[in-house]
C-alpha cells in the first residue's frame, strides 16, 4: 500500500485509489516522492512508474488497456490516456453519471 493507493498485483503498473486522493498530496512511488497534480477519485488509477505510449496497462496482473500517450509516474490513468481492451472508451461514465472525461 502507498498512502491512499493500493497495489492489486505485483506485476501491475498502476495503483488504485482506495479513497479520494486530493491534488497536492505527496505519494512515495518506488522510492521517489511525487506530488499529485490533480484529485484522484476513489477507485481511479495512477501510474506506478513511467508508462510509455503503447504499453499495456496492467491491473490485477492482467492487461486492461493500452496507453495512448506517455504517462508519468503518479499521473492519473483513465480514459483520457488509455484505450480500454474491453469497452469503448467514449461510452464509459463515472459513478455519478458524469462523463468520465476527468474534468479538473
Amino acid at each position: 500500500m502507498t498512502g491512499p493507493f493500493l497495489l492489486l498485483h505485483e506485476t501491475d503498473n498502476v495503483l488504485v485509489a482506495r479513497q479520494t486522493a486530493p491534488k497536492g498530496l505527496e505519494v512515495t512511488l518506488e522510492g521517489r516522492t511525487l506530488t499529485l497534480s490533480r484529485l484522484i477519485p476513489l477507485a481511479h488509477k495512477i501510474a506506478r512508474h513511467d508508462i510509455e505510449e503503447g504499453d499495456k496497462i496492467l491491473k490485477y496482473g492482467m492487461p486492461i488497456g493500452v496507453a495512448t500517450q506517455a504517462i508519468a509516474a503518479g499521473e492519473h490513468v483513465h480514459v483520457h490516456n488509455i484505450r480500454s481492451d474491453y469497452t469503448p472508451t467514449h461510452a464509459l461514465q463515472d459513478a455519478d453519471g458524469v462523463s468520465a472525461g476527468v474534468a479538473q
